[in-house]
């Protein structure tokens, strides 16, 4: 008996062995998993636009909305950044890919109490999360948009080498890609306040006013974190240092330029 019971000890041992590379096989899964489901809430907004509001309305998981958005819009925002700075190439690529991003989300950051307060003053009975939400779909659907744009911008990048043309395109496919995520932001809080939720035209006027907001902010805060792109002839910058100016003007001027005037 004592012969056997040391013939089978190697044999039960084994099974023991096994199992601290399997726990981190089972960790290493579940990881990937985790990152394939920040990218599946976005298909779900994107395909099923109604039930992803209906959840939000009810309080659905916000709080694995949110991540997932973040991480899903940062991922498509970096790629499409990276690509605007192959324009000067080697560390503007990085510098591009880590700015687009931060110049989406920081603008949510400034503008997001903004609308929280004036609304829940005027009587909306959302919370604070679900603005939140709220206003990552918009970013994310601005994210996809612009990544569905990279192999265009790449295009242009490559066979036309213009300055004023790439500044021009570049803000020409923000503009359109925020024009479409911010309209279906509205469109998604008016339904988040049902029929009777924005009877009052204040407070209708209030989301107006805060779409317009939203839209000088984030233009503004792109010309201060600028450049995305680089400049011909100029050594790489993180930051210009000249922060006179403005956004507008800067598009005005490069217009007259390639007009001749």
């Amino acid at each position: 008996m004592n012969q056997e019971s040391l013939n089978q000890e190697p044999l039960n041992q084994a099974p023991a062995l096994n199992q601290v590379p399997l726990g981190q096989e089972a960790l290493e899964l579940r990881r990937k998993r985790g990152n394939l489901n920040h990218f599946a809430v976005l298909i779900r907004l994107l395909r099923d636009r109604r039930t992803f509001l209906d959840e939000v309305r009810n309080e659905v998981k916000l709080n694995r909305k949110i991540s997932a958005l973040l991480v899903a819009s940062s991922c498509f925002f970096a790629v499409y950044g990276a690509i605007v700075g192959t324009y000067s190439g080697g560390l503007q690529i990085i510098s591009s890919a880590i700015k687009l991003p931060a110049l989406y989300l920081i603008t949510l950051m400034i503008c997001v109490p903004t609308l929280y307060f004036f609304d829940i003053l005027f009587g909306s009975k959302l919370n604070f999360k679900q603005y939140v939400v709220m206003a990552l779909t918009s970013v994310a659907i601005i994210s996809v948009l612009l990544f569905s744009f990279a192999p265009v911008i790449l295009f242009f990048l490559i066979s036309i080498q213009d300055y004023n043309f790439f500044l021009l395109l570049n803000v020409l496919v923000m503009g359109l890609t925020g024009c479409v995520g911010v309209r279906l932001f509205y469109k998604g809080m008016v339904d988040m306040a049902g029929p009777d939720g924005f009877e009052q035209k204040l407070r209708l006027k209030l989301l107006q006013g805060w779409v317009v907001l939203y839209g000088l902010v984030g233009s503004q805060l792109g010309w201060t974190l600028r450049p995305f792109f680089g400049a011909d002839n100029e050594v790489f910058q993180i930051f210009r240092p000249e922060i006179d100016g403005n956004f507008y003007a800067k598009v005005f001027q490069t217009i007259a330029s390639m007009l001749g005037f």
